[in-house]
């Protein structure tokens, strides 16, 4: 009777054929990728962030409240790595500082900057279906009753007379509430950098031209939010203002437009997906001598996520006039005195962050990935052991605790290893590693690529470094 074949030898052999099962099977999906489709819908988006810890309607358990969102696991380290990001490109140079400026500011800087008097939105109500719109953008609304028609074109509609809302949200400080107690939640955050100009400035012993960069919650009353995260109520703002010598400020304007699309095409965004809008004479705030808003193609249509804007000398000016402080610039090499023209770049991190989403999205044959930038993405490696077997289980805990100096990693181990690759490539884990009975001999493992889904065999002393040239030799498919 010959010799019977042991345990190890079995589970060998186990371990090799599911290799070949799952090679096979990562060739049929790559010849699936022809029908390879975008995010269509918003509401599919919308459904994978609740299911996979991305994001979260606000007190849900209570109903919700309208256009405010929680951020889970998975989408609190997104909205981190995005922040990261642009906060690096921004302030890895010798001529940007940072700032965080407090979010109630004195009233009368709202006051200086417009907002009391004029950032409001005219409002109409209907006495039919209790609807509230703005009444400038009427031809983008859907009527209460019937929703193919916009509001007033129903036989039934009764739109009263436009009336003028403030977007601030107002409060009050201290213990009595009174008009001399009002404050403001900031709308933006720009003025918190207006209003510390000479600060920095001159603490970081800055000259012109120089920015200052700042992220910060902001808050707007907005009418009609909506279109999950990209309209909220409280929202995140990535701004940084440019201070530069006035005659030279276009030509910085137009290196600030070209920096700041190639910010988003290097986290992954198609160029096909974004363009720039110019904002006409109609458009133009008061403050601009020049506006552009980079656009994104959603599935709603092509909408802002970012302006970069001439702002003039039209803050400092007004800044100066209402605080009857100097807020000039004196330039010691020419021996001028001047306020300085502002470049506004005016980023929003929900809504970026949302561009990520819907870009990266993509549905192939009977899988949903997200093809995010491996530096965006929550988890950069996930780690599986073949099976839950306590040889493969310890080895597995070792090359995860390797991998966890280096990365941010996750640990799965529950079901088959086919729902365990769906599972990262719906929360766009870009790089999956496996622990197998071969790599108990020969301490190698396994590694698939999200998207292409080729698997690798690599080396141990190998598996950080070709991790780390993988994600540095990203590029968007």
């Amino acid at each position: 009777m010959g010799k019977q074949p042991s345990q190890f030898q079995d589970n060998k052999i186990f371990s090799s054929a599911i290799e070949l099962i799952l090679q096979a099977r990562g060739a049929l999906t790559r010849l699936m990728k022809m029908d390879s489709t975008d995010l269509k819908d918003m509401a599919d988006l919308v459904s994978l962030c609740k299911r996979r810890g991305f994001i979260f309607p606000s007190s849900e358990i209570y109903g919700g409240i309208n256009a405010c969102w929680d951020y889970g696991p998975l989408g609190v380290e997104l909205k981190l790595n995005v922040k990261e990001r642009w906060w690096r490109a921004m302030t890895n140079r010798d001529d940007v500082e940072g700032l965080d400026a407090a979010i109630l500011m004195h009233p009368k800087t709202w006051e200086a900057s417009g907002h009391v008097a004029g950032f409001v939105d005219p409002l109409v109500d209907c006495k039919t279906c209790k609807g509230r719109f703005r009444a400038d953008k009427l031809d983008h609304a859907a009527c209460g009753k019937k929703p193919s028609q916009k509001p007033g074109q129903h036989s039934d509609c009764q739109l009263t007379e436009p009336r003028q809302f403030n977007l601030m949200f107002k409060t009050y400080m201290g213990p009595v509430e009174d008009a001399a107690a009002v404050v403001y939640l900031r709308p933006e955050t720009a003025q918190g950098i207006f209003v510390n100009f000479e600060n920095v400035q001159q603490s970081a012993r800055q000259k012109i031209p120089f920015g200052i960069a700042q992220i910060g919650k902001a808050f707007r009353n907005e009418i009609t939010p909506g279109n999950f995260i990209f309209r909220t109520r409280e929202f995140e703002q990535m701004e940084m203002q440019y201070f530069v010598k006035p005659g030279t400020d276009m030509e910085w304007f137009e290196k600030w437009k070209a920096d700041r699309i190639d910010w988003h095409t290097g986290n992954g965004l198609r160029k096909n997906k974004l363009r720039f809008h110019q904002h006409g004479p109609t458009e133009l705030a008061h403050y601009a001598r020049a506006a552009f808003d980079i656009e994104y193609e959603f599935p709603i249509g092509w909408q802002e996520i970012e302006g970069i804007h001439n702002r003039s000398d039209f803050d400092l000016r007004r800044h100066q006039e209402f605080s009857s402080k100097k807020l000039e610039y004196f330039d010691e090499t020419t021996r001028e005195k001047y306020l300085p023209f502002v470049i506004e770049t005016s980023v929003g991190c929900d809504r970026s962050l949302l561009s990520i989403l819907c870009d990266a999205y993509r549905v192939e044959g009977e899988r949903t990935v997200l093809k995010m930038h491996p530096a965006l993405a929550p988890y950069k490696v996930a780690l599986f052991p073949l099976m839950k077997k306590p040889d493969l289980q310890e080895m597995s805990d070792k090359v995860y605790e390797t991998l966890k100096k280096h990365f941010r990693a996750t640990y799965d181990d529950s079901g088959s290893i086919g729902k365990r690759y769906r599972r990262q490539d719906e929360i766009g884990t870009p790089y999956c590693v496996t622990v197998d009975y071969d790599g108990l001999n020969d301490q190698t493992v396994t590694v698939r690529d999200r998207d292409s889904m080729v698997q690798e065999r690599i080396s141990l002393d190998r598996l950080v470094p070709y991790i780390q040239h993988k994600m540095n030799a990203w590029s968007p498919s």
